[in-house]
């Protein structure tokens, strides 16, 4: 709508009213006076509309969220079966290679496409117990095992076990490990054991672990800090 600003300056002649249509100078998103004084709930009416669209973006909001919430669960759980597994050893089985409250990540896509091999860190899932362990793998499929005087024999050969700590070793003496009478593991079959043999509750408790039970193999630790670094990744 043309503003006039200086009514001695206005000339009629301008000015077409046949011409002029006053609904096209009209914004009809606007509230009119008539309606204001007609309807006295109006104004409230008009908050309402206004805040309408503040309460679907906060909705938006939620649902993007939730969303992005799904999302990242989805990633994690696919991380978590087919890349890495987080772990955290409990107890001193197997010190003083991994410690007590130790935490980091155990290698699940290494163990689906790599067989296991001799003295490998395993995961080991015990269902009667709903529990993991965490053992090394001593014994493989198919083969003949035996403990004599804390010596391993794999079908009847003596191996050593380089990972051990022999100073421990040699602080407990006779208890470090007992016989074990020999043993042949069957096609799908690992025995385990802990580094702390007098603490460890491993295959000579559980008996020879199926492949089934294997979750992962190797640890990645990450805390204690001083311990970082990789085992038999």
């Amino acid at each position: 709508m043309q503003t006039l600003t200086d009514a001695d300056e206005y000339d009629s002649g301008d000015f077409d009213s046949e011409e002029y249509d006053y609904e096209d100078d009209l914004d009809l998103n606007e509230t009119s006076v008539l309606e204001r004084l007609t309807d006295p709930d109006l104004d409230e009416k008009i908050v309402k509309k206004e805040r309408k669209p503040q309460k679907n973006s906060a909705f938006r909001e939620v649902l993007s969220f939730l969303r992005d919430l799904a999302v990242s669960m989805a990633v994690i759980l696919l991380i978590c079966n087919f890349v890495l597994r987080p772990v955290r050893v409990y107890g001193d089985s197997m010190y003083p290679t991994l410690l007590n409250g130790a935490i980091g990540f155990s290698n699940v896509i290494g163990f689906k496409t790599k067989e296991l091999k001799r003295f490998d860190i395993a995961i080991i899932y015990v269902e009667e117990k709903n529990e993991y362990l965490v053992k090394r793998v001593i014994g493989l499929p198919g083969e003949t095992l035996s403990y004599r005087y804390g010596q391993l024999f794999i079908n009847g050969e003596m191996v050593d076990e380089p990972f051990l700590d022999q100073a421990y070793v040699e602080q407990c003496g006779q208890y470090f490990m007992s016989d074990v009478s020999e043993i042949t593991l069957g096609e799908d079959e690992y025995y385990c054991l802990g580094d702390n043999r007098p603490a460890s509750s491993d295959s000579r408790y559980y008996g020879p672990f199926k492949k089934e039970q294997i979750r992962s193999k190797g640890v990645l630790v990450l805390w204690p800090f001083s311990d970082f670094g990789l085992h038999t990744w």
